[in-house]
C-alpha cells in the first residue's frame, strides 16, 4: 500500500515492512523544510513504536549517503585497498577562496584536473552538476560547499553494480573520455546526461590517441569484494555504485554511490526486489511474520489506496504513477540498449557469483 506521509502512519498499518525512496525528503529536513520535517516524522514515529516492522532501508543509514565527502570517507576508510580498489583522492571545499582552495587541494593529494561535485548528493536539482577543472586558474569555477576528486582516466567506461539486496546486476555506461591537466576552461556538465545508456554527450567520445588504448574487462570476484564490503559498510540493501578501471594500472576505483538509483538495464527487477523484501522480513530480529522463503515462488503486486475506495488497486510494473513505489523502472527489462556485463549474488554464509556476457 501508498502510504499517506503527510498524516500519522498509525491508523494505516499494521505493517510487515515499509519499502521507501526518501532520499530527497531526508534532504529537504535537513534544509529545513516544515513539510518534509512533518513527513519524516510521522515515519520515525511509527519506527520507533513498531520495532517489529521491517525498513528497507534503515533511515540512519540512507541519511549517510546524502552527503558525498562522508560516505566518501566511508569507502576510503574500508578496507576495499587491500583488494587494490581505491577511492581517487578527495576533499571537501568549503571556502570561496580560491588561495585557501589550492592549499586545500594540494595537501589532500588532488591532482589536476579534477572532479568539483556538490556536497549534497540527494535533495537539489544541483546535485549532479558538476565540473571538470583542469588548471589553477579554473579552481575560481568550484562551487562550495563542493568535494573535489582527482579525475581518474578510464577509456569513458563506467561499471554500475546495481544492488538489490543478496542479488546484485552489472551494466557498463557512457563515462567522460581521457582528460589531462590543460590550460582548457573549465567543462560543466551534468552526470545524468554524460551517463544516460543512450547518451550521445561528446564528453564520452574518445579522442583519436586514446582509442588506441584497449579497455579492461571487469573481474566479477573483484566486483563482488566491492558489493560484499560496501553493503557491510553502508547497511544497505538497494545501491548503485560507479566503479571505473583506471588505463595503464587496472586498478578498480569507486567514483561515487547513489541510494536507491534507477535500475535501469536490471532483468526481472521486481523479482529480485520481492526476494530482497521477503529475505529483510524473514532476517528481521523482532518481526511477527517469517515467510516461508523455500516456498515463496510469486510477486506480490504493488497496490494503493485510493480517496475515492478503500479497495486496492493492482499496480503492476510500469503502470501508473512512478511515484507509487518510488523507484523508476522504465525500460529496466530492456537490455538491447546496452551490454549487460554480469549478475551474481552475496550471502552472509557463502560468497557465489554467476557471469554471462554477450
Amino acid at each position: 500500500m501508498q502510504l499517506d506521509l503527510n498524516q500519522p502512519l498509525e491508523g494505516q498499518g499494521p505493517f510487515t515492512v515499509i519499502l521507501h525512496k526518501l532520499t530527497d525528503i531526508i534532504a529537504l529536513t535537513n534544509q529545513g523544510d516544515p513539510k518534509a520535517r512533518v513527513m519524516i516524522s510521522h515515519v520515525e514515529s511509527y519506527i520507533n513504536d513498531h520495532p517489529e516492522v521491517a525498513i528497507i532501508d534503515p533511515l540512519d543509514n540512507v541519511r549517510k549517503l546524502l552527503d558525498r565527502y562522508r560516505y566518501y570517507s566511508i569507502i576510503h576508510n574500508s578496507d576495499l585497498e587491500k583488494a587494490d580498489v581505491f577511492m581517487p583522492s578527495f576533499v571537501e571545499l568549503t571556502s570561496s577562496d580560491c588561495k585557501e582552495n589550492l592549499k586545500t587541494l594540494r595537501l589532500a593529494g588532488v591532482d589536476f584536473p579534477f572532479v568539483c561535485k556538490p556536497s549534497v548528493a540527494h535533495g537539489s536539482s544541483n546535485a549532479h552538476k558538476m565540473a571538470v577543472i583542469f588548471n589553477e586558474k579554473g579552481v575560481k569555477d568550484c562551487r562550495p560547499p563542493c568535494v573535489a576528486q582527482s579525475f581518474i582516466n578510464h577509456n569513458a567506461i563506467l561499471y554500475k553494480i546495481y544492488l538489490v539486496g543478496d542479488e546484485y546486476f552489472v551494466v557498463d555506461r557512457p563515462s567522460l573520455k581521457n582528460f589531462y591537466p590543460s590550460d582548457r576552461e573549465t567543462i560543466f556538465f551534468d552526470s545524468h546526461d554524460v551517463s544516460k545508456a543512450d547518451s550521445t554527450s561528446s564528453l564520452s567520445i574518445l579522442d583519436p590517441s586514446d582509442k588506441m588504448i584497449l579497455p579492461s574487462r571487469p573481474d566479477p570476484a573483484k566486483l563482488q569484494r566491492i558489493v560484499c564490503t560496501l553493503r557491510k559498510e553502508l547497511g544497505m540493501s538497494l545501491l548503485g555504485i560507479d566503479v571505473i578501471i583506471e588505463n595503464g594500472s587496472g586498478r578498480y576505483g569507486i567514483i561515487d554511490i547513489n541510494a536507491y538509483p534507477g535500475y535501469d538495464g536490471y532483468p526481472n527487477f521486481f523479482d529480485s526486489l520481492m526476494n530482497c523484501i521477503l529475505e529483510t522480513v524473514n532476517h528481521h530480529p523482532c518481526t511477527v511474520y517469517k515467510p516461508d522463503l523455500s516456498s515463496t515462488q510469486f510477486c506480490l503486486p504493488l497496490t494503493k489506496h485510493t480517496a475515492e475506495s478503500k479497495n486496492s488497486h493492482i499496480m503492476s510494473p510500469g503502470s501508473g504513477d512512478q511515484d507509487d513505489s518510488g523507484f523508476d523502472t522504465g525500460d529496466s527489462s530492456d537490455e538491447k540498449k546496452k551490454r549487460n556485463l554480469s549478475v551474481g549474488s552475496t550471502t552472509v554464509s557463502r560468497r557465489s557469483i554467476t557471469t554471462t556476457s554477450e
